[in-house]
């Protein structure tokens, strides 16, 4: 039968009729409610006519597309069974499918394909069994995972397995993301033409120029306008995001694990399943695209009050003085920090990034009483105690080492792998490494009140199997969380180097990038949101001068930057002088007045005809309230520039408009102010806000204007 998905404006739907392997008829917007003889009078008027010189019978888009169904583009299957001659087998990299068994409950959908044996009535040596998992949740966000099973009699080396949906040809447009170390999730587009784009990560994680985020759309599609349909990949490994335009017609993209020759090998029985492809589609823009996908992750893992935190890691770095520790945690608790997160340093022997990883003992010499003495004071002052840790790599120059050298992940080399960040990968998928570091943590976790660990992964693989470690590390954050249910984990990867929905399985933030310069996390900021949800993503007030950058900002630009998600503080606030410390609490007031709103409501983005000038908020989920954020990235085009608009408000409401100061106002060029900014705010229809907007203070570059908004 032909199966239809709707929620939410959407519609998904599968041809299944028959024996071949099911085609995608539509994927976009709700098509209404239709019985299965107008669904299959849609089929019909979609089916394509066949062209000279092509294969005798119409080429659709298949779930899987294969070579032996006529698509003579990238396989969704590829492998072989070893010792198997090719001439048994035709194209060993691409299996004939059929359809066994569709089973259809609600918005799920399950297929279960086999190989169609050589010989009819005789045992297939060859037989793999395909299952296809769909579901379609409230929010119209379409994921899809893979499975295959070698039911032959000898061993099956897969080669990729790839899930695919299809894109209409008026997508012609890509967007996806590159970055680098601490400059994550930068924006690059191109026209889809013949052939295929392909974005391949072999970091052992998705790295600092993951693609992130594959969409194609209408020319021109932007934050507000445009049809587009975004795909991610969630995995945490090597992996491979792609479209495809066939001279055909045809249009689709794709994404899978990237599998390394020989990596994965299923034995008789033995079965592989790919990870979620979650796609969504928009005729809204980037922000509709963000609101479905939001509203998808956030039924998945909902989330507690995010609490206010300080790290302590540009603070003191390896410093670890539990004086001066202990002067940071009561300044942090006077401008009501509500978490103190004790960052790398505290291991035995850790005194620079050369050494002692995996050793995860408390350092007896730094600290003679462990951590009870500064636990005991942060809990005193009233906040809750996080620890960094880094538990997939190990130093050279540690105990670990020294005694298990066999522990490093590498390719079966006897020399080493390359060093990176003076570190190696430990072996997660080595049962006794996995014990050892299981063990460890487990230990740390039972004697001290720990709520929240960091948790860090400074390099690439650079070897070894990237598929089997990243399967350990999931097993291992699974076996912790068990052990300790309220246990809270954050996803760092020398920044932002592994952020997907893989990991956000089983984490509860992430941190986006290792830069605290307050330009760049506008940017990351901007384009990370675009998936992860506010309140997953961890955003710091740094110190004046960035670490990372040399540059150099003012508090009102940095404290309007660290409020729009999880917000914490990475500054050694004992420099700070009082006024500063008067706007930090300030700050950390409407943080924790707002982050009901700021971690629920819905995220909006402008396009703003002037490139320099940018605009983000949050509008509330009935739309009675809005913060919204004006921030000036360089120096505007124009002397005057045009008023702001402000999208996703709802029209028939009146909001009163007001500014919010966060210590000295953004700095500005003007001989006078808008006079709604004389009489200390303005009221207006939502209507009027999002058709007409509001003209805005001239701002200097680096500036940043905080607003709420209130319906009256």
């Amino acid at each position: 039968m032909i199966h239809h998905l709707r929620a939410a404006g959407t519609s998904f739907v599968l041809d299944a009729r028959g024996t071949a392997v099911p085609a995608v008829i539509h994927f976009g917007a709700d098509l209404g409610e239709l019985d299965q003889h107008a669904l299959q009078n849609l089929a019909e008027a979609q089916r394509p006519a066949i062209g000279p010189s092509s294969i005798d019978s119409p080429l659709t888009q298949r779930i899987v597309p294969l070579m032996a169904d006529g698509w003579s583009g990238r396989p969704g299957l590829a492998g072989y069974h070893e010792g198997t001659p090719i001439s048994t087998l035709g194209v060993q990299h691409t299996a004939s499918l059929r359809l066994r068994e569709t089973r259809h409950a609600g918005l799920n959908l399950s297929l279960v394909l086999e190989t169609i044996p050589p010989v009819v009535g005789e045992p297939d040596a060859t037989a793999l069994v395909a299952e296809i998992d769909i579901e379609m949740s409230a929010q119209g966000v379409v994921r899809q995972r893979l499975s295959v099973r070698n039911e032959g009699s000898s061993v099956y080396s897969l080669a990729s397995l790839d899930a695919t949906l299809p894109v209409p040809a008026r997508a012609r447009e890509l967007l996806d993301f590159t970055g680098r170390w601490p400059r994550e999730r930068q924006p690059q587009r191109h026209d889809l033409g013949v052939g295929t784009w392909t974005r391949d990560s072999r970091h052992g994680r998705p790295g600092h120029d993951a693609a992130f985020l594959l969409v194609a759309g209408t020319p021109g599609f932007g934050f507000r306008h445009g049809e587009i349909w975004g795909s991610h990949l969630a995995w945490s490994g090597d992996q491979r995001l792609w479209a495809e335009a066939s001279a055909t017609g045809h249009s689709l993209v794709g994404a899978g694990e990237l599998i390394e020759p020989g990596e994965v090998r299923l034995a008789t029985g033995e079965t592989y399943r790919s990870p979620w492809l979650v796609s969504a589609w928009s005729a809204n823009g980037l922000d509709g695209l963000a609101e479905r996908l939001h509203g998808f992750l956030r039924s998945k893992r909902p989330l507690g009050e995010r609490k206010l935190m300080l790290n302590t890691w540009e603070a003191v770095y390896f410093d670890h003085d539990l004086a001066k520790l202990t002067r940071l945690a009561e300044t942090a608790a006077s401008v009501g920090v509500e978490r103190f997160v004790l960052d790398d340093g505290w291991m035995t022997g850790r005194t620079d990034d050369r050494r002692a990883l995996g050793d995860w003992v408390v350092d007896a010499s730094k600290w003679p009483d462990g951590l009870h003495t500064l636990i005991e004071r942060v809990h005193g002052l009233g906040m809750d105690f996080g620890l960094w840790v880094e538990p997939e790599m190990v130093s050279v120059d540690s105990d670990v080492f020294r005694a298990h050298p066999e522990w490093v992940l590498s390719a079966g080399n006897a020399e080493l792998p390359q060093s990176w960040r003076f570190q190696q990968a430990l072996d997660l998928s080595n049962p006794e490494a996995f014990a050892h570091v299981l063990g460890q943590l487990s230990a740390l976790l039972d004697e001290y009140p720990i709520a929240y660990l960091k948790w860090d992964q400074n390099r690439d693989l650079l070897g070894g199997s990237a598929h089997r470690q990243t399967l350990a590390c999931y097993r291992l954050m699974d076996a912790l969380r068990a052990q300790h249910p309220t246990l809270e984990i954050e996803s760092c990867s020398s920044g932002g180097a592994r952020v997907d929905l893989g990991v956000l399985e089983r984490t509860d933030r992430v941190w986006p990038s290792d830069t605290n310069d307050s330009l760049e996390r506008q940017s990351i900021y901007r384009y990370t949101a675009g998936l992860v949800p506010p309140e997953f993503l961890g955003v710091h007030l740094g110190a004046p001068t960035a670490h990372t950058t040399g540059r150099s900002h003012e508090l009102s630009f940095r404290l309007a930057t660290a409020l729009f998600g999880h917000a914490g503080i990475e500054w050694d606030l004992t420099t700070a002088s009082e006024t500063e410390l008067d706007a930090i609490r300030v700050w950390a007031s409407l943080y924790r007045e707002q982050r009901a709103l700021l971690h629920s409501g819905v995220l909006v983005r402008a396009d703003d005809v002037d490139p320099a000038r940018q605009l983000h908020g949050i509008v509330a989920a009935d739309a009675m309230a809005a913060i919204f954020s004006v921030v000036t990235v360089a120096a505007t085009r124009d002397s005057a520039v045009a008023p702001v608009r402000f999208p996703g408000l709802h029209p028939d409401l009146v909001y009163r408009v007001r500014a919010v100061k966060l210590g000295e106002w953004p700095r500005v060029l003007q001989d006078a102010p808008p006079p709604w900014w004389v009489h200390g705010g303005v009221t207006l229809s939502g209507r009027v806000l999002g058709e007409l907007g509001l003209t805005m203070p001239l701002l200097l570059p680096e500036q940043a204007l905080v607003l709420h908004l209130a319906a009256v």
